[in-house]
Order: C-alpha cells, then sequence, then structure tokens
C-alpha cells in the first residue's frame, strides 16, 4: 500500500477517497487536508467523476479528528502560521463538501470524531455501522467544536446540538441517524459487497443519484428512534440546555441532582470537569450560529481557532488527553464566575487574515 496520507483512485467513473494514517485513527494533518482540498476541487468540475466515495483504512475508523499535538507542540514557535494554514484548508474543504456538486458518500465507520465529522457532515449521502462512535470531543482539551459545528449543531432536534457540543458526548449509529448527522444504517461487513456494486455499475450516464439510491436501500438497515439514547432523552436535554449562560444550565441541573436524576448528576459531572473558559465560548458561538449562514459560521470558527491558540486551557487539555495522558487538567481560570463576558468577546475578535474569510465567501 502507497505511503500517502490519503489514497486516490478514479474507477469507473468514481473517485475513490481512503483515509490513509491507521496508526492514528485517520486523524487530519496540514498534509491531508492540501491534499483532500486539491482533489475535491479537482475532482469538481471534471467530467469522469460522477460520484466520490470516502472512507478511512483500518479497523478503527474514518478519523479520529485533526492532529492537535502538532499544534501543542509549536505553542512556542510559530504555532498561529500552522493553525493558520490548517484551519483555512481544513474549513474550505469543509464548506465544498456541504454545496459539493456531485453525490459524496462518507463510510462513518468506528470513530468519527471532530474533523472526521467535518469530512462526513456536509456530505450528501453518510453511512453508520454498528461500530460508529460520533463525537465532538473538542470541549476534552478546552478547544471548542468547530468544522462548521455552530452550523449543524444548531440542525439537530431541540437543544441536542449544545448538549452534543458542551459534553463533548460519543454517541452511536441511532443517535447519530437521529441527530440528523447521517442517513444509512449498514452493518459494517456489508461494505465491501456495497463497494462492489458500486464498482461495477455504469455511473457514466445520467441518473447517477437515483442509482445511488437504488444501491444504498438495498443495504439499509432502518433503526427504530426507540434506540436512541439522545431522542429518550430530549426533554432533559431542552429542559437543561436551552438556558442562554453556562451559570444556568448548571443551576438547572443542580436542581435536579437534588431531586434523585441520575442523568443530570452524569451530565452535571461531565460539564463540571471541563474548561470553564471554553464552555462560555462555546455556547456563546452556538447561540451565534443560530442564525447565520454555514459561510459566516466558519468565518466565526477561524477568528475563534486563532484566538484559542493564545489559550492557555487549550495547550493544558491537549497535555492531559494527548501527551502526558494522566486526564486530570487544571483549568484556569477554574470556576464560571472568573470568566467574564469581557473574556468571552474577545474570542470572537480578530484582526487579521481578511484574505482568508473572503475565500471561504468564494467557496459558497
Amino acid at each position: 500500500m502507497s505511503d500517502s496520507s490519503v489514497l486516490f483512485e478514479v474507477e469507473n467513473n468514481v473517485g475513490w477517497i481512503r483515509l490513509n494514517r491507521p496508526n492514528v485513527i485517520n486523524s487530519l494533518n496540514a498534509e491531508m487536508v492540501d491534499l483532500l482540498s486539491r482533489q475535491f476541487l479537482e475532482w469538481k468540475d471534471d467530467p469522469t467523476v460522477s460520484l466520490v466515495c470516502v472512507s478511512g483504512e483500518g479497523a478503527k475508523g474514518l478519523c479520529a479528528g485533526g492532529d492537535m499535538r502538532a499544534l501543542y507542540d509549536l505553542r512556542d514557535s510559530n504555532v498561529l502560521s500552522l493553525a493558520r494554514e490548517f484551519f483555512s484548508k481544513e474549513y474550505s474543504m469543509d464548506i465544498m463538501i456541504h454545496g459539493y456538486p456531485k453525490p459524496v458518500l462518507v463510510n462513518m465507520n468506528g470513530i468519527v470524531m471532530g474533523g472526521g465529522v467535518g469530512i462526513s457532515v456536509g456530505a450528501s449521502h453518510r453511512i453508520v455501522t454498528e461500530k460508529t462512535k460520533w463525537a465532538m470531543p473538542e470541549m476534552n482539551i478546552g478547544f471548542y467544536p468547530d468544522v462548521g459545528a455552530s452550523y449543524f449543531l444548531n440542525q439537530m432536534p431541540g437543544y441536542t446540538g449544545r448538549y452534543l457540543a458542551l459534553t463533548s458526548g460519543i454517541i452511536k449509529a441511532a443517535d447519530v441517524l437521529y441527530a440528523g448527522a447521517a442517513d444509512i444504517y449498514l452493518n459494517s461487513e456489508d461494505w465491501e459487497s456495497l463497494t462492489s456494486d458500486i464498482a461495477s455499475t455504469d455511473w457514466s450516464t445520467t441518473g447517477v443519484e437515483e442509482k445511488l439510491t437504488t444501491i444504498l436501500h438495498k443495504y439499509n438497515q432502518p433503526i427504530d428512534v426507540e434506540h436512541s439514547s439522545l431522542a429518550n432523552n430530549q426533554e432533559k436535554i431542552n429542559q437543561h440546555f436551552s438556558h442562554n449562560t453556562m451559570e444556568k444550565i448548571v443551576a438547572s441541573l443542580e436542581t435536579e441532582v437534588k431531586n434523585g436524576d441520575e442523568w443530570a448528576k452524569e451530565t452535571l459531572d461531565i460539564l463540571l470537569s471541563k474548561s470553564p473558559t471554553s464552555l462560555k465560548v462555546t455556547l456563546r458561538q452556538l447561540q451565534q450560529g443560530e442564525n447565520q449562514s454555514i459561510v459566516d459560521c466558519f468565518k466565526m470558527e477561524f477568528i475563534l481557532g486563532m484566538n484559542f491558540m493564545s489559550l492557555p486551557d487549550f495547550y493544558e487539555g491537549v497535555r492531559a488527553v494527548l501527551v502526558d495522558k494522566d486526564r486530570s487538567p487544571k483549568w484556569n481560570p477554574s470556576r464560571f464566575e472568573d470568566v467574564t463576558e469581557e473574556d468571552v468577546l474577545k474570542f470572537f475578535k480578530w484582526e487579521n487574515d481578511n484574505d482568508i474569510l473572503k475565500k471561504f465567501d468564494a467557496l459558497a
């Protein structure tokens, strides 16, 4: 197999993309997003490519997210330069996928987190399996949910998006389907047969969407919504996460904890383990994204990303989760009341890189 971090192939009018860093669950680095962006752009207007199929090499998953360790390692040198390159290319690619003029099929087998969600959520045909583990885990490292989360989390039922963002909750196939982040449930062992059907189909003529829908219908295994823990807890999620400040969300959960609600206790404990700064900024991010276009959401997230590069909590979170792996971050400040409104608003202001923000507009 090639040593390339992403494998590309065109056969019978199908563009195949395979993320190829299985040892790190295909985590995205700058090289990968550059290769992916170039290929998606090249195939966009290529008449020999009728649809694109994306999967991850290895047994563990599609993609575990962005390579945040690389940013950590450059924290005392040129981290802003790497962040600017990585975020601008990754977000440009994600915007392109959301508006891609050809069907994009993504196999979300195994771990699909962070940057992996960015690749999959905007695709036209999204497959989950019994092995899918989906999450926006950025709160675990003192970061914020990016790759368009300001937009797509707000499209989920009720306040499900806020709940998933603030808790970094890991969900499985039934929940991903309920949340609207996937379309098809497939037994993982059927992927090979499905791709064989795709490979043997004539895609050179019209009716590409109809042909693909027919093939997917053959393998789709519908899941009843009763299997979704998100659906079963939707009322509780709305009750607590509809509040407009972290203090009110916490107070709401604390009230139910006193009443013996185990779900509330578990959720409260999770929130109190996260960075207060990240939580407050993320809540504001999702509130602002409610009425913004997808491109404006990506612009906001780029600004957030650049500002987070100067947040000590981000490096402390990466240290605790990815470097020392002690899972014991020391957040500073450690209390919600010590994160002021002024502190939060600073994350949404960035005077540089207007050229990159204009490029996002051109991709819409």
